[in-house]
């Protein structure tokens, strides 16, 4: 396995995208990631906009951000929770200054405009909130997926097989 000992967190909180959060999650397994889902509450059943229920293994508190590899942002209408917790806030800003693996898809650059790392970076996004990256200083592009350094974007669910190979590249080049 490629992977074998990295860490990843997927942060997440009511009305993820499902597809959004279980395929990355369970790609970067398949390469040998040990890959950890947060929430506001550890030990709890989050459900998804389709009714997926996903159990947190920690709480934001009980992450030790110095011990991941990198972050991972589902989609959905949790971006919009994720990103009033100062501890979300706190691990993306941390990865970004680490140039540790950032993941985002779909909604969760709202993650990423409240941490305020998006000056002159590549992504892309849904396109309904391409204004607001925009706005927030990134440099945003139409593609399935955008890899910038460390930052990885994608669009929607049917980019995931790109956003899952292009994960799993970016966490093996930071790794060497």
């Amino acid at each position: 396995m490629l992977l074998e000992g990295k860490k990843i967190v997927t942060v997440v909180d009511e009305e993820f995208e499902d597809l959004e959060l279980l395929y990355p999650h369970y790609r970067l397994q398949e390469e040998g990631v040990i890959s950890h889902i947060a929430g506001k509450e550890g030990d709890k059943i989050y459900v998804g906009k389709y009714g997926v229920p996903v159990k947190t293994e920690y709480s934001f508190e009980q992450i030790n951000v110095e011990e991941y590899d990198g972050i991972l942002i589902p989609g959905g209408w949790a971006p919009d929770k994720l990103r009033r917790y100062d501890e979300v806030l706190s691990m993306v800003q941390y990865m970004d200054e680490q140039k540790r693996l950032i993941g985002q898809i779909c909604h969760a650059g709202w993650v990423l405009i409240s941490a305020g790392i998006l000056q002159g970076k590549k992504v892309t996004s849904t396109p309904g909130i391409k204004d607001d990256m925009e706005n927030a200083g990134a440099i945003w592009h139409n593609e399935e997926v955008i890899i910038d350094g460390h930052l990885v974007s994608s669009r929607r669910p049917p980019d995931l097989p790109a956003y899952g190979k292009s994960l799993a590249s970016v966490l093996g080049i930071l790794s060497k």
